[in-house]
This record gives structure tokens, C-alpha cells and sequence, in this order.
């Protein structure tokens, strides 16, 4: 019996954990994929271990030859005084056309990756991941206009992101 609870655990576990939104987060529809490709500049983040001690870092989207979507993440690493890569896929949880991906740097393992807002020249985007723990906003210029920035950081703040935990990050290199 114990071994049937365990194995329920963790078939929930998975399913639960790849490709969510937080409670309240709406993916953005009629989302382009084609506009949304090329290079972003991260502005602001919530620190975590994978991105930790980084700066200037970037995130590259292209199109794999199966159709996901190539990522290529690099950021500088203030700790090492070195220059860091990560290259990941990205895949629709569903529909294209609603921003709500998930994407994968270690192998079966997906974390959700959902455009929650997003200007419609595709300059700006607000992304959230699967919980409340991850945040990004993205520039496609290492700037970020004050409107912009206040804009996102209310429907951040109205999901119930603590945007006073972001960090804002130095594109200086």
C-alpha cells in the first residue's frame, strides 16, 4: 500500500509541476511565436540557483529543427569573472497562439514559462513560471521604459508576485 501511495505521488508530482500558471495569471492570447523570437534582455528576475550571480544575461529564442523553440540563456557570473550558457527547448503546453510554454534545460524535466503580458510590437514581455517564485521581465533593449516597468510590476503585484524581491539586473558588459 505504501508503494501505491508513493507511485500516485509522484505520477501527480509530474504532471503537476511541468506546465503550470500561478492561481491568477492569464497567458497572453493570440500570442506570435515568429514575433517573439530573437534576443531579450533580462531586466528584472527573482533570484534563484540557476540564474544566481548573474548579470547581463540574455535569453535567445530561435526554432529547432522538430519545431520547439531553441533557448539559449547567457548571463555573466560576477562570482567566477566568467561568462555562463544554458541551452534549453522550449514546447506549447497547448494552442500557439496562448503564451503558455514549458521549457526544459534537463532533459524530461519542464518548468512552465508563461508570457503574462506583452506590448504589441513584442518590445516588452512580463513572464511568470509556475509559481509565484518565478518572475521575469524582458526587454528587447537593455532598458526599460518607466511606464513599462510600473505597468508590470501592478499585474505582478495583483497576482501576488512580491516584485520587492526582484532583482534588477546590470547589462553593462
Amino acid at each position: 500500500m505504501k508503494t501505491k501511495n508513493l507511485i500516485t505521488f509522484i505520477i501527480l508530482m509530474v504532471f503537476t509541476s511541468c506546465s503550470s500558471i500561478p492561481k491568477g495569471a492569464v497567458a497572453v492570447r493570440n500570442f506570435e511565436k515568429e514575433k517573439y523570437l530573437g534576443k531579450w534582455y533580462e531586466i528584472a528576475r527573482f533570484d534563484f540557483r540557476f540564474e544566481r550571480d548573474l548579470n547581463n544575461t540574455t535569453a535567445k529564442y530561435s526554432i529547432n529543427t522538430d519545431g520547439s523553440i531553441k533557448v539559449l540563456n547567457r548571463g555573466f557570473n560576477t562570482k567566477k569573472n566568467e561568462w555562463s550558457e544554458a541551452i534549453g527547448k522550449a514546447k506549447f503546453v497547448g494552442d500557439p497562439t496562448i503564451a503558455m510554454l514549458k521549457v526544459s534545460f534537463f532533459g524530461p524535466f519542464y518548468a512552465g514559462y508563461n508570457v503574462i503580458a506583452l506590448d504589441k510590437d513584442y518590445k516588452y514581455a512580463l513572464v511568470a513560471g509556475s509559481s509565484l517564485k518565478y518572475l521575469w521581465i524582458l526587454s528587447r533593449e537593455k532598458t526599460l521604459p518607466e511606464n513599462i516597468k510600473k505597468e508590470y510590476l501592478e499585474i505582478a503585484e495583483k497576482i501576488g508576485f512580491n516584485t520587492s524581491d526582484l532583482l534588477w539586473i546590470e547589462h553593462g558588459k
